[in-house]
């Protein structure tokens, strides 16, 4: 499953592509939006959440997408040969005058609100890859679980903190040399540990190579 980096380096990319755009077409090829046509519409812009996409129109309605597993956002130029994968994994195109965002095994695909995004939002956990993370309701939420569940299960849970997935939690509890099966309330300096799992995310942020030595070498 991707993580919080792949995802925050997707809605940038998407939204320099995208932002301040007015749609062409669209295709949703989902059957709850099967109808919907959002040609005319101007995407204002497209940010990302933890592992969750936003793009939002001009008429304050958000097209929500989540990777999961496999899902995936691809853009082309007129002319360039679509490599996502075979057109029956396409879920939603996106045509503006200069460009075609591809959306490719997306399992979720959804049209909402505003105030259902803010719903969503509030329902996760802190994002550990933006600069101003929430440390203090980070922190909270860690305290906040059973003292004897797992940290390893306690990272990925999106509720408590959002962006984490196995490798960063793996690898963020390998430098700071806890097993994954350590409780919660077994864990010295909480705040240590989200730090370096921040730490990571931000790092691999501007690029799809991920690293947790620094090293982009193969």
């Amino acid at each position: 499953m991707p993580e919080g980096d792949t995802v925050w380096l997707a809605g940038r990319t998407l939204h320099d592509a995208l932002a301040g755009d007015i749609l062409t077409r669209s295709d949703f090829r989902v059957p709850q939006l099967a109808t919907v046509d959002l040609s005319g519409r101007r995407i204002d812009s497209v940010t990302s959440y933890g592992k969750h996409l936003f793009f939002h129109f001009d008429d304050e309605r958000v097209l929500h997408t989540h990777f999961r597993m496999d899902g995936t956002w691809h853009l082309y130029s007129d002319g360039v040969r679509w490599k996502g994968g075979p057109g029956w994994q396409i879920r939603v195109l996106l045509n503006t005058a200069t460009v075609t965002a591809v959306g490719y095994r997306l399992p979720v695909v959804e049209l909402i609100s505003l105030s259902e995004e803010s719903r969503l939002l509030h329902a996760l956990g802190p994002d550990l890859i933006i600069d101003d993370v929430d440390w203090s309701t980070a922190l909270a939420n860690c305290h906040a679980q059973p003292e004897q569940r797992p940290i390893g299960e306690t990272l990925l849970d999106q509720r408590v903190v959002a962006g984490l997935g196995l490798i960063y939690v793996t690898e963020s509890l390998f430098i700071q040399g806890i097993s994954p099966w350590t409780p919660v309330g077994d864990i010295d300096d909480m705040s240590d540990l989200l730090h370096t799992a921040s730490r990571l995310l931000r790092g691999n942020r501007h690029h799809y190579i991920q690293s947790t030595t620094g090293d982009l070498q193969p």
